[in-house]
């Protein structure tokens, strides 16, 4: 009997099916198998409705499960009929999903989902059906089969243009669970879906980011993390994830197409692939041409981050009834490090709760470094940071420390310095250099790097052995001043502008010695002709509007300012005036004038900043040439280091970027690299992957050019020929006699002078 019943089911099932395809084909000619079908599914309905959880027949459910797939795939084709039926399997799976079979669970979900695909329901009607049973339902297998409907529904509702009524509604839900209940764990699912969503680049708005700084700030473990986890990882995510996208999107290479079909024999299929292959060339290069999306990092999309990061300090870190174990601390701890280094926050309580942790006892205590120097900015107070320079000197670099921890130490002194040189006294400093001698060659670098970092910073803290050659030239002509705290220095300038200056000057010193002129008075006219030479080669439009009737007359007003002609007139110094205690009070006297030492200060400023660019027009000519100079004094900086590794530790602390972290491995430094290894590690490392993977170099070589789609040569292809096949050949060849090995010798050299058959040589 169990054998017919499966039979007859099968049987039911593959003539649905084929109902199902003729009413696609002809709808109004099937209408009544149709009602049929769908009375009957009814009729199961009701009686299934009577009792979910305990259905009377086994059977029953197979039917229901079999008409709520038929009637999903042909419901658009009768929309009178199936009215009711998107909320009656709404109903359902919302009243019955704890009591309801898994595979009939499954089969109403994905009949939703076809309902959606259809357009018979919306997007929105899809969510928020399916969304509260992500969050309430104890099922796992449920709850991943909801999570990726919903995301793959957000993600078409996206594709083609970006629905932003759909966006936000979603992300006001999400927003609400996260805030609702912040002792709840609900909020994992929004994280989750939030974080798919930007790694996609689906989701890449603020309102992305408040729900994960609201995560950040709950009361629950897992979903602080999660916050706190994006914050860090979350952009790095959707880096690679675009990587991944642009590497699928290679296609196939339409060259080695063409030679396929050109040599081979020819068919409707191989054309038909050829012009697939030719529509994916065409769709690559629309979107490389497209521009490209200016996606903002999360950190910088915060509203408050001055609040975010005091909140997160104070919640998770300070309190005293913080759940967060160590690990998780440490986690928040960057995030905290990482908001105040990049938007230069305040928050000076972070630095004296670095104390307690800074000893070489303390697990993970690298991460403890590089969170400290991470959150060490040029506004932070040099009282703050120069007690934790102290404890780190005391614990961590001494002659009985070992080697790693003294690497440690000297970088992370030297990343704090790089950032905050003020908060370094000079007695340390000189006392942290001479660890420079050292035999140890991860210690020795440290202390080099710290001391190369004040040679550029400050090097009238360095002793004077210790200066170097270029740092004390510089010093003498006042071109390296350790600045005070808070000072900033002009930003808007021409990078450069200093070089193009001084080429200047130089050239016209050799054009006046050419000409035999002693002074510059003798030559007025020298600047208005290297102007002319400077736009010589430009082509400009000119503007040949008849509307032109010559200059127009303005009169000045009164209050105009006077600029004269005359580069031998010197503006007045203006007096530098200083605030004071009594300047605040009223009816009291004028200011106190500036000392003579503070004018001469701003005189030689004003000397030392170019007016090249404030006093004349830059041609393109000068453009072209500052260029130059640029490239070629980056050239000479690098090459006029000692040593590889110094330009390449240089260029690297250059290359930089401000959102980029601080990492573990940069605290370390080279302590690994050069820490003692047993004869067994040092073969190993020797030999590496040799053993496992060893391929010939000919091996490569093919390999490549089979990557690169192109053949191979007649040699290798007789080499791979059947011995059989190459049989007679080889013994027409031993047969043959003097007289013909010498006529193909000559035909050979004949066919060589020529260009061989074709006769191509020299085309």
């Amino acid at each position: 009997m169990g054998k017919r019943k499966v039979g007859a089911l099968e049987k039911v099932d593959a003539d649905l099916t084929s109902l199902q395809n003729k009413i696609k084909r002809d709808p109004l000619s099937y209408k009544d198998e149709f009602q049929s079908q769908h009375n009957q599914y009814i009729a199961i309905y009701d009686l299934f409705m009577q009792a979910p959880g305990n259905p009377s027949d086994h059977d029953s459910i197979i039917s229901l499960r079999d008409l709520i797939e038929f009637i999903a795939h042909v419901s658009d084709c009768y929309p009178d009929l199936t009215a009711q039926f998107p909320h009656q399997l709404m109903g359902l799976l919302g009243n019955h999903h704890e009591v309801l079979e898994p595979e009939l669970r499954e089969k109403i979900v994905g009949s939703l989902v076809l309902l959606r695909n259809k357009d018979v329901i919306d997007s929105p009607t899809l969510i928020n059906t399916l969304f509260p049973l992500l969050v309430s339902t104890p099922s796992k297998s449920l709850r991943a089969l909801l999570f990726s409907k919903i995301l793959s529904d957000l993600r078409s509702s996206n594709a083609k243009t970006t629905n932003h009524r759909l966006n936000r509604t979603m992300q006001d839900v999400l927003y609400n669970l996260v805030t609702s209940d912040r002792t709840s764990s609900k909020g994992l699912w929004a994280i989750k879906l939030t974080r798919e969503l930007w790694r996609r680049q689906i989701w890449t708005d603020a309102k992305a980011v408040e729900i994960m700084k609201e995560a950040s700030l709950a009361e629950n473990e897992k979903v602080i993390i999660g916050g706190v986890r994006f914050f860090l990882g979350g952009d790095k995510e959707r880096e690679e994830a675009a990587e991944e996208d642009s590497d699928e999107d290679d296609g196939p290479d339409i060259n080695k197409l063409r030679h396929q079909v050109g040599i081979n024999k020819k068919s409707k299929k191989k054309d038909k692939m050829l012009k697939q292959a030719a529509a994916t060339m065409k769709k690559k290069e629309r979107k490389k041409g497209a521009p490209h999306p200016l996606n903002f990092s999360a950190l910088h999309l915060l509203h408050d981050p001055q609040g975010f990061a005091e909140n997160l300090f104070s919640r998770h870190l300070q309190a005293a009834k913080s759940r967060l174990n160590l690990e998780q601390k440490l986690t928040v701890l960057q995030l905290v490090s990482r908001l105040v280094g990049l938007h230069q926050l305040t928050i000076i309580s972070l630095y004296s709760y670095f104390l307690k942790y800074l000893t070489p006892r303390q697990p993970s205590v690298t991460s403890f470094l590089a969170s400290l120097a991470q959150s060490t900015h040029s506004y932070v107070p040099p009282d703050a940071l120069t007690p934790l320079l102290l404890k780190i000197s005391n614990e961590f670099i001494s002659e009985a420390s070992s080697t790693s921890v003294a690497t440690a130490g000297l970088n992370a002194v030297r990343e704090i310095c790089a950032r905050q040189p003020l908060a370094m006294t000079e007695e340390l400093l000189q006392d942290l250099v001479m660890y420079r001698k050292s035999k140890d060659k991860g210690v020795m670098m440290a202390a080099k790097g710290l001391m190369a970092l004040y040679r550029e910073k400050a090097p009238e803290m360095l002793k004077r052995a210790d200066r170097g050659r270029e740092a004390a030239f510089q010093m003498r002509q006042g071109e390296i001043k350790l600045g005070r705290f808070g000072h900033t220095e002009t930003a808007g300038g021409i990078e450069g502008i200093e070089l193009l200056e001084a080429w200047k000057e130089e050239q016209r010193k050799l054009r006046r010695e050419e000409k035999g002129l002693a002074t510059d008075d003798e030559d007025e006219d020298e600047e208005a002709e290297e102007d002319d030479a400077g736009w010589k080669n430009w082509d400009a439009e000119e503007d040949d509007s008849d509307d032109s009737d010559g200059w127009i007359n303005v009169e000045s007003d009164g209050d105009e300012i006077d600029i004269s002609d005359d580069e031998d007139e010197k503006p007045p110094v203006k007096k530098l005036k200083l605030d004071t205690a009594e300047a605040n009070k009223e009816n009291t006297e004028a200011p106190v004038e500036a000392t003579a030492a503070e004018v001469k200060e701003v005189l030689e400023e004003e000397k030392r900043v170019s007016k090249l660019a404030t006093t004349r027009i830059l041609t393109p000519a000068d453009l072209v040439k500052l260029q130059e100079l640029r490239q070629q004094a980056s050239i000479s900086a690098l090459v006029n280091r000692k040593s590889k590794k110094a330009s390449a530790a240089a260029s690297a602390d250059n290359n930089r970027h401000a959102d980029d972290p601080l990492t573990v491995a940069e605290i370390e430094g080279l302590a690994k690299l050069y820490e003692k290894k047993t004869r067994e590690e040092k073969i190993a490392m020797a030999k590496g992957d040799r053993d496992e993977k060893h391929v010939s170099t000919t091996a490569k070589r093919k390999e490549k050019k089979r990557a690169e789609g192109k053949s191979t040569t007649n040699k290798e292809k007789a080499r791979q020929k059947n011995f059989l096949m190459t049989l007679g050949k080889a013994k027409r060849k031993g047969r043959r006699s003097m007289v013909d090995i010498q006529k193909g010798l000559r035909g050979h050299i004949d066919r060589k002078k020529r260009g061989g058959k074709r006769g191509n040589k020299g085309n």
